[in-house]
């Protein structure tokens, strides 16, 4: 004969199936936007350049109207404050082509993202990340990012951290 807790850790267990069958329990579902990152390089040297891209994809059925977001270096890129490094351009990547960001930095990217991003389409915003000539080696500059976005059907998401790959800069040899 079964004990009462065998019992009732089976019952439970049938009980979360059920939910989870029947859409009652909470569930992992797409996100409303989704925010990538990727970098063209995972390393490079004092004096050279990274790209730095972000796209973000609207995976609702409405329009994105607005966008804000930021990016801050991470807390150990903050720790090497021999690590010299500076966004120096900033490019706007849509279906119709290329063209120059609002900006240049790392604050308030939001704007660059262009007016509205239409269901099932991405925008991307690359930055060149500059490391000072005089930049310390062997350490990794990484940044995170918060991000708020307002659909056309009067919702919003707040998301984040989202992390950027870490850039390792090699001293060279």
């Amino acid at each position: 004969m079964r004990s009462p807790r065998i019992r009732r850790l089976g019952l439970a267990t049938v009980l979360g199936f059920l939910l989870a069958v029947f859409g009652l329990s909470t569930s992992a579902s797409a996100a409303d936007a989704d925010l990538t990152f990727a970098t063209d390089s995972a390393t490079t040297t004092p004096g050279g350049t990274v790209k730095l891209s972000m796209t973000l994809t609207n995976n609702k059925t409405y329009d994105i109207l607005f966008v804000y977001q930021t990016l801050e270096p991470t807390w150990l890129t903050t720790q090497r404050p021999d690590l010299k490094y500076s966004f120096t351009d900033c490019a706007l990547t849509t279906d119709t082509g290329s063209t120059p960001c609002t900006g240049v930095g790392p604050t308030d990217l939001g704007p660059d993202y262009g007016a509205t991003i239409p269901p099932g389409q991405s925008r991307t915003v690359t930055l060149t990340l500059q490391v000072a000539a005089d930049s310390g080696c062997n350490g990794n500059i990484g940044f995170y990012s918060y991000y708020y976005s307002e659909f056309s059907d009067t919702t919003n998401v707040s998301a984040g951290p989202v992390y950027t790959p870490e850039t390792r800069v090699l001293c060279a040899t």
